[in-house]
């Protein structure tokens, strides 16, 4: 009679399925303890969704980090300008009328006598007003618009298709100065609706045709199929998978409002005096660009940075929410 052999552990791992099986275990232990996982993964393996690995993204993208602490910044001083600033932006003295820089006031005096410095850091409050309204504003409208456009289709998407045509063919400045100019307020409020009022097209082109595009998935039509109602469907599986081209366009479109209430304001049909804004103090220092340029050179440059770091962040969030540049 043949000697029996001991039974050896590791006979398995030569075998077809029990070596894969092993291996196979192997592996996933291995992957379990590595930091970070394979691709797509985070810690101990588990799955990463697209919003942390677009913050992931962001925390390593020098750009974004330069632009959110501009942007952080200009936030601060809008709450609490006093913190940087002394006195009051609408205090003036004409015998100091455009001077230039002397002790107190960094940035010279303007064509009234009042501290250009002072009220270069006023006017950020207005300008970011301005644009964090407006640009709640349209992405609230144009993606509630623009997602029952593309869900329900067919009379919607057809009402709101000529609707956005409409509003597409009106000349953004030439309406500013022909609806702006009637009204008295020295708020911002007439200048923060009358953006909502034509940039709501443009987000709900964008949010509809990503709506259109989530809906066709898989997980959507499982959920219909298992008699999941239109709202579940829209606000629980749609909306957060099609919310990411609004994010990135409203960001940019922010620095794009604040440019567009400052040309407004030089214009004389945007914000009125004595609101304190870049705009109204660029066009009151324009006649005098030749003999005292200060008085254009700190509002104008405070305007052109704080548009450019909100064009900046949203290229970094674009960067981040874009699965094709990954």
């Amino acid at each position: 009679m043949p000697e029996q052999q001991p039974f050896d552990d590791n006979a398995i791992a030569s075998t077809g399925a029990g070596g894969g099986t092993d291996l196979a275990m192997s592996e996933g232990e291995t992957l379990e303890k590595t930091p970070g996982g394979p691709l797509g993964t985070g810690p101990s393996g588990k799955p990463r969704s697209l919003w942390s690995d677009a913050w992931r993204d962001l925390r390593r993208n020098p750009v974004f980090i330069v632009s959110a602490l501009v942007i952080l910044f200009l936030v601060v001083i809008s709450i609490w300008p006093s913190l940087i600033a002394s006195g009051s932006p609408l205090a003036c003295d004409l015998a100091k009328a455009q001077q230039g820089s002397q002790p107190g006031a960094p940035f010279g005096y303007n064509g009234q006598g009042c501290n250009v410095y002072t009220r270069t850091v006023y006017g950020a409050r207005t300008s970011v007003t301005v644009g964090v309204c407006a640009t709640l504003g349209v992405a609230i409208l144009g993606s509630f618009f623009g997602a029952l456009a593309g869900f329900f289709g067919g009379g919607y998407d057809a009402v709101l298709s000529r609707l956005t045509d409409i509003f597409f063919g009106i000349p953004v400045i030439l309406g500013g100065l022909v609806l702006l100019s009637v009204v008295n307020s020295t708020t911002v409020w007439p200048v923060v609706g009358f953006m909502v009022l034509l940039g709501w097209p443009q987000i709900s082109r964008i949010a509809r045709g990503s709506v259109i595009t989530a809906k066709q998935n898989d997980y959507v039509q499982a959920a219909r199929a298992l008699g999941a109602s239109n709202t579940r469907m829209l606000l629980r599986h749609i909306a957060p998978n099609a919310i990411a081209p609004v994010i990135v366009v409203a960001t940019i479109a922010l620095g794009t409002y604040i440019s567009l209430e400052a040309t407004l304001s030089y214009l004389g049909a945007g914000l009125k005096p004595p609101t304190v804004s870049w705009g109204i103090d660029i066009s009151s220092a324009s006649p005098y660009i030749r003999n005292a340029p200060h008085m254009m050179l700190w509002p104008a440059g405070a305007l052109a940075v704080t548009v450019l770091a909100f064009i900046m962040l949203g290229d970094a969030v674009r960067d981040a929410l874009d699965p094709k540049l990954r």
